[in-house]
């Protein structure tokens, strides 16, 4: 058995078990599913920011010790210190397009802050900015900001009330990117749906934890707490296959 079929197996076990939500459904190709469980680093599929700033509105530096494995999950960890913040990012070597995909997380919670899932792809992969986006503010974890951009053009921020505070345990996040719409889901339920210029360039599969300058208006000002967490159990994709749809 392989690891990818090794980890479809985990994450059907704990379906099963009842410490997963229903994944969203999906027009995707089941047979090419993958799923990679946190608990412990992949170096061959993902790897981590370290060592240097994307610049702002991010006030912080990635560091390789920001990002932490125990045996059921990932932390994220964004730590203040004398040299400056140092926020945490985890990615994928690789490029998806369009098709599914899910995280099980726990959102941090501090005015000034943000933890993420999204895809992105960009200038600096020397490809146009695309992104599809699950953000929460760590001022109101009882949101989640969805948005996306297309060739850097974005301004479709989308607030969603949870009934919850997504700081406190762990839910199931979805986004469905297809060529005709991208469709978001909260422990499967649908929330949202965008069908406007949309993303088309496939991109990288990304989590980070961070601190903004020059934001204030949008996350609050940044008030220097540290240590704050966000925590991962996996992450999941199905590939849309449009010959099959």
């Amino acid at each position: 058995m392989n690891w990818k079929r090794a980890a479809l197996a985990l994450a059907l076990a704990l379906g099963a078990a009842g410490c997963s939500e229903k994944p969203a459904a999906t027009s995707g190709d089941p047979d090419n599913t993958w799923v990679q469980p946190l608990g412990e680093p992949n170096a061959d599929k993902w790897e981590i920011s370290t060592g240097y700033s994307n610049g702002a509105p991010f006030d912080c530096t990635w560091s390789a010790d920001s990002v932490r494995f125990t045996e059921k999950q990932m932390d994220l960890t964004l730590t203040k210190k004398e040299s400056g913040v140092e926020g945490a990012e985890y990615k994928t070597r690789d490029t998806y397009h369009y098709g599914t995909y899910q995280v099980r997380m726990k959102a941090a919670k501090n005015t000034g802050i943000v933890s993420s899932f999204f895809v992105y792809t960009g200038p600096s992969f020397g490809t146009p900015w695309d992104e599809v986006d699950i953000e929460f503010l760590g001022k109101d974890p009882t949101k989640v900001q969805l948005n996306y951009y297309t060739n850097g053009i974005g301004g479709h921020e989308k607030l969603v009330d949870l009934g919850y505070d997504a700081s406190e345990e762990f839910h199931t996040y979805a986004f469905e990117w297809k060529p005709d719409a991208i469709r978001w889901f909260v422990d499967d339920k649908l929330v949202h749906t965008a069908t406007t210029d949309l993303p088309v360039t496939p991109a990288k599969i990304m989590m980070n934890l961070w601190n903004g300058t020059g934001v204030d208006g949008w996350l609050g000002p940044y008030d220097g707490a540290s240590p704050i967490t966000a925590s991962y159990e996996w992450v999941k994709f199905t590939p849309y296959e449009e010959a099959k749809k």
